[in-house]
């Protein structure tokens, strides 16, 4: 382990490139969230329409499975990550200035498909980096990541009480977060993890790797684990605007900070999520962490004011902190998986689970109302701890077995 005095000043700019393009990722997209239910009134959707439109997002980040990978390999993760959040912003300020349903859903398509590619290559960049470190920062740099969607739930919150127009604010958020997409690139770049990537032309194709048994054996219980956090940050994004709105009646201001609430508890978790884990293990942690998805969801669904509902929300973004960038770290340990390319194949399943969580609300929603509709991520929780403590019941069974990539520790 890289004690703090023996970190070089590359090493530490490194880090702070790699934290930058976690941020930016989080604020380009979660700008236009609190202006969904804005959205969703100007296009006179239903809950259902509605979880079919935003699942637009999804269908193109599954789109993106077999170019992640390759696009790593051969430009190397920061020219991916800068050259992608351009691209993201510019979809994105299509999406919330759109006249159209069509627009908005071609335009989230877009955004979701080259999202995709930027998650997994700016995960390439900091898993770099956290070697260079000799010690965890994955939690940490993920943490960042929800302190940018939380500023920008800040962001569209305010742009909304302000009665800025949706297209204004984000081509603004766009071009400011871009020029730091930019800056973040070249601090990575001149750090010790210049270009984390190993261009290697025999290199297997992703297909030729996802395509073997074992690949799938090591993944599976890793990719369950993430869509179980994903769906937590699905239901940020997605419905506990519309929640705090519809179900409590709050009023637009205080809905709006659903969004934040949720990924600012969910930024805490992970700010503290390396010491926590170095600490009580990576499959307590997640196993606790499921626990308190449910039993924060269970809060939100049976709140009686919009206070107690945001208390159930931040209880269930605390306990989804770790899980995904755990699943995102085993995921780059995988055996005989060429660079980049488990955690781009981890990127693209996790997002299947988008494909089924906001329609299955939506449908839920119209069939009961949202709050049994929370049922899901309650689901999602009790789930995500059931898969950390067979994962631990493995380990300590197999102690000893150095091959044993479906587990979360290392």
């Amino acid at each position: 382990m890289t004690s703090t005095s023996a970190l070089s000043s590359a090493d530490r700019r490194g880090r702070l490139g790699a934290s930058l393009m976690f941020f930016t990722n989080g604020v380009l997209f979660s700008a236009l969230l609190p202006r969904y239910p804005e959205l969703k009134a100007h296009f006179g959707l239903s809950d259902a329409q509605f979880g079919l439109t935003v699942v637009a997002f999804a269908a193109g980040a599954i789109c993106a499975a077999a170019t992640a990978a390759p696009l790593i390999r051969r430009w190397g993760a920061t020219r991916v990550t800068w050259a992608g959040s351009i691209v993201l912003a510019t979809t994105m300020a299509v999406a919330g200035g759109s006249p159209s349903v069509w627009v908005f859903a071609v335009a989230l398509f877009a955004a979701g498909l080259t999202d995709a590619i930027v998650d997994a290559a700016q995960n390439v960049a900091g898993i770099a980096v956290e070697k260079s470190y000799g010690r965890s920062i994955i939690n940490s740099l993920h943490a960042v990541w929800s302190l940018g969607a939380a500023t920008g739930g800040v962001i569209g919150a305010v742009s909304a009480a302000l009665d800025i127009g949706i297209g204004v604010q984000m081509v603004v958020n766009g071009t400011v977060w871009s020029i730091v997409a930019l800056v973040a690139s070249r601090l990575v770049t001149s750090g010790a993890a210049a270009q984390p990537v190993v261009v290697d032309a025999l290199a297997p194709s992703a297909a030729a790797e996802a395509a073997s048994p074992r690949a799938w054996r090591l993944l599976a219980p890793l990719v369950l684990l993430a869509i179980c956090g994903t769906l937590i940050e699905d239901i940020a994004n997605n419905w506990a605007v519309l929640f705090m709105r519809d179900e409590t009646s709050a009023p637009v201001a205080v809905a709006g900070l659903a969004v934040s609430v949720m990924i600012g508890a969910q930024f805490v978790g992970r700010l503290l999520g390396d010491r926590m884990t170095d600490r009580w293990g990576r499959e307590s942690v997640a196993r606790a962490g499921g626990v308190l998805i449910a039993v924060g969801m269970v809060v939100a669904a049976t709140s009686p004011t919009a206070a107690v509902a945001l208390a159930g929300f931040a209880l269930a973004g605390f306990g989804s902190a770790t899980l995904v960038p755990a699943a995102f770290a085993a995921a780059d340990r995988v055996p005989g998986l060429s660079p980049g390319t488990g955690v781009a194949m981890l990127g693209w399943l996790m997002r299947l689970g988008f494909l089924v969580t906001s329609p299955s609300v939506g449908a839920l929603s119209d069939a009961t109302d949202l709050r049994v509709a929370l049922a899901i991520p309650i689901g999602a929780g009790v789930v995500a701890a059931v898969i950390a403590h067979l994962a631990s019941r493995r380990r300590h069974a197999a102690r000893g077995d150095v091959a044993r990539g479906d587990m979360l520790e290392p």
